[in-house]
């Protein structure tokens, strides 16, 4: 159990309001040197959009966070050592809104919203993170504060809304346990209530634990809490925090991306995620990232953490391109931010495989059939032989199509497609493939204005004859 003693969060509001502001910015763009922060030192990013906090308000050991400018920070060092019944050590955390008087720029610090008015949809935010696990004692939650007036200077007085995305140690939210597995806004929460000294705290645990959230409706929260009694309809919603309570340690956690969306009056930026991918060490290899922004006009700036060894992204067009220089299966995340610091991100595995002596294949194509209608339809199948002199264990099998086709189902495996490039990949009965023998897949698709047989094709990154 854990427990915020009023007198160090009295302590921690007042350090916080003395903070050391650490700008780093450099012409409001994504190009910015990093800034380290410790102790109770803050910095503005994404041009005043966003403020990054290290907060360690009780401990006073070595603990600091970097940040690039971006919507982003990293735990860079945590000697932090509190004991897991008891408080934690700090909060680094990024926020829009008021902090104790340090304000960010617009968003909820010109525009807080009454409870009343907080409707489905009215605010929603986005939180893409790094969790290294371990020996680390920690939680990832939002830390959302409501206050009875539309400010405040010092401690907010209204409710105090925590969202557990996650934890790792034996750590649990403050207060009892009053509700479980309600299901809220498309994901399922264990729910915790306790009284502090002037406000009131309400821990959402979600019960799947997850290292991301896209478009988290902070309105369906908090109405839940009106109906339980929890917070006031005339009460305000004034900051939106995220971040990382510390009891041990802490170094490698990471938010890769964060954004506050108030019913259209920030952009959203939507990654389509492109599917798991495949390669081969010593062929190269490229992959465009497709974004959108909800504003026109915006300037997207990407990167990527996780990449194979021997490929980069482009941060100004999102192609991810180089060639692999070793093996294995490796977790990417794509963040794309705008240029008002708004961001969406996509994640997916990029398995690369060992180049393979005596592996050879051959591939038939067949469209079985197609049908003009609404939409307009095909079925196809591909045989897929093995000509080599080593066994095919698991395989993915990649093509272009030379039309609009898009795969729909596959009736023997899995399938992913970006753009026209199409990947078919095995199901357990039919993962292995012997020297002279062959499998055959199958699968449907539908086609707009043209369809067409693609003519290569590569198994597990190697090309087939």
């Amino acid at each position: 159990m854990h427990h915020r003693s009023p007198v160090i969060a009295a302590t921690a509001a007042l350090l916080l309001t003395f903070g050391v502001i650490i700008t780093g910015l450099v012409g409001g763009t994504a190009a910015h040197a990093a800034t380290n922060l410790c102790q109770s030192q803050t910095a503005g990013v994404s041009s005043g959009t966003y403020i990054v906090q290290n907060n360690e308000w009780n401990s006073s050991a070595s603990e600091c966070v970097t940040t690039d400018g971006n919507a982003d920070f990293t735990v860079a060092n945590s000697s932090i050592s509190n004991a897991t019944n008891g408080a934690p050590g700090g909060y680094p955390s990024i926020y829009q809104g008021c902090h104790w008087g340090n304000c960010s720029a617009g968003g909820l610090t010109s525009t807080p919203v009454q409870v009343s008015n907080l409707t489905p949809g009215k605010v929603t935010t986005s939180w893409s993170t790094t969790q290294p696990g371990g020996s680390n004692d920690y939680d990832v939650a939002y830390d959302i504060w409501f206050n009875q007036t539309p400010t405040t200077t010092g401690q907010p007085n209204g409710t105090e809304l925590m969202v557990w995305l996650n934890k790792n140690g034996p750590i649990q939210p403050f207060g009892s346990q009053v509700a479980t597995n309600v299901s809220i806004g498309g994901h399922t929460y264990n729910i915790w209530e306790g009284q502090m000294s002037v406000w009131d705290t309400v821990s959402y645990v979600m019960t799947s634990p997850a290292t991301s959230v896209s478009n988290l409706d902070v309105g369906t929260l908090t109405q839940d809490m009106v109906n339980r009694g929890f917070t006031k309809s005339s009460w305000f919603l004034i900051d939106i925090e995220a971040g990382f309570e510390l009891w041990q340690g802490g170094a490698g956690l990471a938010t890769n991306s964060f954004s506050v969306n108030l019913n259209g009056g920030v952009n959203t930026v939507t990654v389509t995620n492109p599917g798991a991918r495949t390669g081969t060490v010593g062929t190269a290899t490229s992959l465009q990232i497709q974004a959108s922004d909800s504003t026109a006009g915006q300037t997207l700036t990407y990167r990527a953490t996780g990449l194979p060894a021997g490929l980069s992204i482009n941060p100004s067009t999102g192609l991810i391109s180089g060639t692999p220089t070793a093996s294995g299966t490796s977790a990417v995340t794509v963040t794309v931010t705008a240029a008002s610091g708004a961001s969406g991100t996509a994640s997916f595995t990029w398995t690369v495989n060992p180049v393979v002596s005596g592996l050879a294949c051959h591939v038939t194509y067949t469209l079985n059939n197609a049908w003009n209608a609404s939409p307009n339809g095909f079925t196809a199948q591909v045989a897929i032989a093995n000509t080599g002199t080593t066994t095919i264990n698991g395989w993915s099998l990649t093509f272009t199509f030379p039309g609009d086709e898009k795969i729909t189902a596959n009736f023997n495996g899995g399938f992913s497609q970006t753009g026209e490039n199409a990947t078919l990949t095995n199901a357990s009965y039919n993962a292995t493939i012997a020297p002279g023998a062959s499998t055959t897949d199958g699968f449907q698709g539908s086609w707009t204005s043209s369809h067409a047989n693609p003519t290569s094709f590569a198994i597990n990154g190697t090309p087939c004859t």
